[in-house]
């Protein structure tokens, strides 16, 4: 005999079959759930967010411009120094004593000049005065001998004589004019002792700069950030010994990815951290936005200014950086989930009498949401 279920259960199941279908239907009849965003009105403020370094506008790299061996370093890192003061010295024997023999040259030369100012040249003027005496008296005796000759008191050997000793005197004048010339000033000697002593003052002046370079001084005030040279070391023109950083403004330094470049504005403010100091905040503002990307990294390098440095700022630390690009009051503000179409013209679904519509919208700041 086979098996029923009793009437009212089989009722039952008719009626759960029954409500599970037609809730089935009333759910594709209406469509699927979807959940709204709400639009409201508030501030917002847009922001870039990134991390920088801490870095001084004209950090110096100073470096020897000879070559040498360092004798002394009289600055450790962290110190603070003053304009003009000596920061390491390199040994200086070989062009102490360069300098020296310039100046002993120079003294020669000068003496030298001196020389013709005081006593050659007088002497030289002197002895044309006695070489003109001697050839007027030549000429004189010449021209009696002539006519003694002529009257025949004297030989014609006689007047050979004359005439020889008249041509010695006139060449005698000739070379004393030429000497004094030479010596005078304004001639070939004196300007070529003036040179010898311009030259030498050269040499002096190249000597005792070259003496200077074995001092490594500071350019300006500030403070030593690094030192790289110890006594003894043997350093090469050009080789960084101490970094300087000079006291001044202090900037920020920081990379922004391109597509916030137009964003970016001079003058704008910033709100800054220190990794070190993450509860503690200072302001800067933007003072400078470079003219190129970097291909490589495709970000523009963008500086801030610190007006009011805190104390605990150091050179290369790392801070994050959040610069303020736009603020508004009592804007319309809508959740960017909502947003469709953000490549092209942006739009929204828009519920309207229950049923959801392409609306498209003008945007304007955005924030994280």
């Amino acid at each position: 005999m086979p098996f029923r279920l009793p009437r009212p259960i089989v009722l039952v199941a008719l009626l759960v079959l029954l409500i599970a279908l037609l809730a089935f239907a009333i759910s594709h009849l209406n469509g699927p759930a979807v959940r709204t965003l709400a639009v409201e009105r508030g501030d917002i403020r847009q922001s870039v967010v990134a991390s920088g370094k801490v870095r001084s506008p004209q950090r110096s790299e100073l470096a020897a411009q000879i070559s040498g061996q360092v004798r002394s370093v009289a600055v450790v890192e962290g110190q603070a120094v003053t304009p003009g003061e000596v920061l390491l010295t390199l040994d200086d024997r070989e062009l102490r004593a360069a300098r020296a023999q310039a100046a002993a040259q120079l003294a020669q030369a000068e003496l030298r000049l001196q020389q013709l100012q005081q006593l050659v040249e007088p002497l030289n003027q002197e002895s044309q005065r006695q070489a003109e005496a001697t050839l007027t008296q030549a000429r004189q005796n010449y021209q009696r001998v002539e006519t003694l000759v002529a009257r025949g008191f004297y030989s014609p050997n006689q007047l050979d004589e004359a005439r020889r000793a008249l041509t010695v005197a006139e060449s005698q004048f000739a070379a004393s004019r030429l000497q004094a010339g030479s010596n005078a000033r304004g001639g070939s000697d004196y300007r070529l002792a003036q040179n010898n002593v311009a030259q030498a003052r050269a040499n002096l002046a190249l000597a005792e700069a070259r003496l200077a370079y074995t001092e490594l001084v500071a350019p300006r005030a500030g403070t030593i950030l690094s030192r790289q040279a110890e006594p003894g070391d043997s350093v090469q023109p050009g080789k960084t010994l101490l970094t300087l950083s000079p006291a001044g403004d202090t900037e920020l330094v920081v990379q922004i990815d391109e597509k916030n470049l137009r964003w970016l504005a001079l003058g704008q403010a910033a709100l800054v951290s220190a990794d070190a100091w993450p509860d503690r905040h200072f302001p800067a503002r933007v003072n400078y936005i470079g003219p190129a990307v970097d291909p490589l990294r495709g970000s523009v390098e963008v500086r801030l200014l610190v007006p009011e440095p805190p104390e605990y700022l150091k050179e290369d630390m790392t801070v994050s950086i959040d610069i303020t690009t736009g603020e508004r009051r009592d804007a319309l503000l809508l959740p960017l989930e909502g947003l469709r179409g953000t490549a092209g013209e942006p739009w929204v679904l828009a519920v309207r009498d229950g049923v959801a519509v392409r609306q498209g919208v003008r945007l304007g700041l955005r924030d994280a949401g």
